[in-house]
């Protein structure tokens, strides 16, 4: 015999992912994307210490998300990738349009100006 109390309606919840204009899955209602989530969770991050580190995050997001990537590794590992390739493809690009040689030197040799017109 149960009361109505007693009664646990089991739903199924809404995965916390949304794809933007750009391609790129983010979390629930947040700019932070699936690869930083599952990236702290392979580095040994607990979803506890991943909202830690970006509280616009929900604990329960950080949990289905890691539930999801857990369920569908191969899936996301591939998106991952393509993320990497896209990424490595976008710097590549970069390096080509500006040239990253001397550019430390660049800049703390403007560094320095600045702070001689400065005194």
């Amino acid at each position: 015999m149960h009361t109505e109390s007693s009664v646990l309606l089991v739903a199924t919840e809404p995965i916390p992912l949304r794809m933007d204009a750009d391609g790129v899955i983010r979390v629930g209602n947040t700019r932070v994307t699936l690869e930083t989530v599952v990236e702290a969770f392979l580095e040994g991050a607990t979803a506890e210490e991943i909202v830690q580190q970006y509280p616009t995050l929900s604990l329960a997001d950080v949990y289905s998300t890691i539930s999801y990537y857990l369920r569908r590794r191969p899936e996301v590992e591939s998106y991952l990738e393509r993320r990497r390739q896209e990424a490595q493809r976008v710097r590549e690009q970069n390096e080509a349009r500006f040239d990253p040689t001397g550019i430390r030197a660049r800049l703390l040799s403007r560094r320095q100006k600045e702070n001689e017109c400065g005194s």
